[in-house]
């Protein structure tokens, strides 16, 4: 206990403070183990994503569909389009209407990076909504 000598009396009088030194080292201890901790606790995993089982959204009545073949060539629903000439298939099949929602649909074996460049694509074409369509996994009873 800290004890303070009085000017007046010759008896030890108690002070009630609290002495922070030693809990702002201990603070400053724990903030340089977990700055050391924190860059260690991150790492990277390897992915496998599962499939879906969300309630499929009800289609629209005409919807259009951009595939992505294996072989790397482009399809708007059944007509096979060159990269080139995405933009103005698309603005005839939207009819100009660039908030139309387009339907990405890529083979299992296209590179990530591919459908990537497709979606930059339709953005530099100016459809930013785009829905990405995979199979519906039926949930096992």
């Amino acid at each position: 206990m800290p004890i303070r000598l009085a000017h007046d009396d010759n008896e030890f009088a108690e002070t009630h403070e609290i002495n922070v030194t030693p809990f702002i080292d201990v603070i400053l201890v724990l903030l340089i183990i977990f700055m050391i901790a924190a860059p260690l606790a991150t790492v990277d995993v390897a992915v496998d994503l599962p499939s879906s089982t969300v309630e499929p959204q009800p289609r629209p009545d005409k919807p259009v569909f951009l595939s992505v073949k294996p072989d790397l060539s482009l399809a708007l629903g059944e007509e096979p389009i060159s990269r080139d000439g995405l933009a103005a298939a698309l603005a005839s099949a939207t009819k100009g209407n660039r908030d139309e929602r387009i339907f990405l649909r890529a083979d299992r074996a296209v590179n990530y990076g591919d459908v990537m460049a497709v979606m930059n694509a339709l953005r530099a074409a100016g459809y930013l909504k785009i829905a990405l369509v995979g199979l519906e996994a039926r949930e096992q009873k």
